[in-house]
Parts: C-alpha cells; sequence; structure tokens
C-alpha cells in the first residue's frame, strides 16, 4: 500500500509537468514555434501578463521542490509516513498556479504560506517521531 508521502510525491511530478506544459503553451503563443524549437540562446522578454506569470509560478515551484522532494523521501525512507504536511504542501501548490496566473496576490501570497506550513510540518514530523 502507497503512503500519502507517496501520492503527493507522484502528484507533485504531475503538477511539475503542469506548471512546465502551462508555461510552454504560452510561451509558443507569444514566441511562436520556432523559438520553441530553437537552442533558446537569446529569449526575448515576455511581454505578456500571463507568459510573465507563469514563467515565474514556474521558477517559485522549482524553487520550493527540491525542499519538498528532500522531505518527502526522508520521510518515506525513515518510515515516518503518515502525516499532514505533504498533503497541506501539494493542496496549497496545486491552489497556487490558477491563482498565480490569473493574478490574486494576497490569497496566492497566503496559499505559499501555506505550503511553506506544510514543509515545516514534515520536517517537525521527521525531527519529533
Amino acid at each position: 500500500m502507497s503512503s500519502i508521502e507517496l501520492i503527493c510525491l507522484e502528484l507533485s511530478v504531475l503538477l511539475f509537468i503542469a506548471h512546465v506544459v502551462c508555461q510552454a503553451v504560452l510561451a509558443q503563443g507569444e514566441f511562436g514555434q520556432p523559438f520553441l524549437f530553437s537552442p533558446r540562446d537569446n529569449p526575448p522578454a515576455p511581454t505578456g501578463v500571463a507568459i510573465g506569470r507563469a514563467t515565474r509560478a514556474l521558477a517559485n515551484f522549482v524553487e520550493n521542490y527540491g525542499a519538498f522532494v528532500a522531505m518527502d523521501l526522508a520521510l518515506i525512507v525513515t518510515g515516518h509516513t503518515g502525516g499532514w504536511g505533504a498533503v497541506v504542501w501539494i493542496a496549497a501548490r496545486i491552489v497556487y498556479l490558477p491563482l498565480y496566473l490569473v493574478g490574486i496576490p494576497v490569497v496566492r501570497t497566503l496559499c505559499w504560506t501555506v505550503s511553506i506550513i506544510g514543509l515545516l510540518m514534515m520536517v517537525a514530523r521527521l525531527a519529533f517521531s
């Protein structure tokens, strides 16, 4: 049987793919397919609001993803599974992407904060159980 942490890890990969696809689709709309198939040596600055948001949302996800994967795998390997931290993190990150794309600033920041709380819950579970 899969642990909740393993399920959240699997969902996180799907969420990463969603971020990449979202950013790529918007980049294609702004820069065209020739740019996407090029080596992108001199990428143009995004001028559209949507592509800028998608690019920043992806960058933010990548910045936070390493800590999540590290904590999640540590919980799985040590057998300290069953906590809610991974669920809190993945739920907050799933909600974060559309909020960022739509441009809802305060709620988006609250979702990011909740995801950090999820990471701290994972740290606490690993450290104190």
